[in-house]
């Protein structure tokens, strides 16, 4: 009797041993999913803000932001390294976020018997929502300006930098187009579409902050303003410029002759 109640004792705390590895486990794998989401995020942060910088170079002279475009594509296979690397990032936030959500409804599969979506801010409940409208959002803008996919046209956009022999792609006159009022419509849903962003922001890096560990009672407040006037500041540093482009507060030099050419490679294309 002593030898069985000792094989059954020594059986269940097998079995507990087990369970608290398997446990282990688990938490170290959400860690460390939060942890991927969080610094993939900083990462993207840190791009949308630079992209913004360079983006505000249009309220300066054409010459400019079409320097600093060449200057880009000057750069070669290594710009096609970064791009890859910010593919990989956002690759690494949206897996992440789906087992999240995937994880947190497991270990809750019930709904509370009171909803408490009420305490929750806005931004925090749109998230998922606010994510895939801007990820569609990229892949438009990757067609628009990027790859000219919606406008072929835009390619044959031209300027002449005095440091350079040759002529260069006008990304001042393709962004003055884009956004003028003939297209109204990219404008609104840029404007849309960042505001949304900014939405997905403002949560995203106050939980940043949380999962990082900087986050505490302390500093909860401070951060969340923190959060809130970076996220403010980023929207209106990216909506002002297809708001100028509408209203015709930025134009091409020549915008006249600019324009009808631009109209007349327009038409000759299928």
């Amino acid at each position: 009797n002593k030898l069985f109640l000792l094989i059954n004792q020594s059986a269940r705390i097998r079995v507990v041993a087990r369970r608290v590895v398997f446990l282990k486990l688990k938490i170290m794998s959400s860690i460390l999913k939060k942890y991927s989401m969080a610094l993939s995020g900083v990462v993207l942060i840190g791009f949308v803000i630079g992209h913004m910088a360079g983006n505000l170079q249009m309220f300066l002279p054409p010459e400019y932001i079409n320097r600093y475009a060449y200057k880009l594509q000057s750069l070669g296979p290594f710009l096609w390294v970064i791009r890859l690397f910010l593919l990989f990032c956002i690759g690494i936030h949206i897996a992440t976020a789906v087992l999240l959500v995937k994880e947190n409804r497991a270990a809750r599969p019930t709904k509370y018997a009171t909803e408490k979506s009420v305490q929750a801010s806005f931004s925090s409940r749109v998230m998922p929502m606010s994510g895939l409208i801007v990820l569609f959002f990229l892949i438009y803008h990757l067609l628009h300006y990027t790859i000219k996919f919606t406008h072929p046209e835009f390619k044959e956009l031209t300027y002449k930098l005095p440091e350079v022999t040759h002529l260069v792609h006008d990304v001042y006159s393709m962004v003055a187009i884009g956004f003028s009022a003939q297209y109204w419509y990219v404008s609104l849903f840029y404007i849309l579409a960042t505001g949304l962003l900014c939405s997905h922001l403002s949560h995203g890096i106050s939980s940043m902050f949380q999962s990082l560990g900087f986050r505490n009672e302390k500093w909860r407040y401070r951060l969340n303003r923190s959060a809130m006037v970076s996220v403010w500041a980023i929207f209106i540093g990216f909506v002002i410029l297809p708001i100028a482009g509408l209203f015709g507060w930025i134009k091409p030099l020549n915008a006249e002759n600019v324009v009808a050419e631009y109209n007349l490679i327009k038409n000759k294309l299928p």
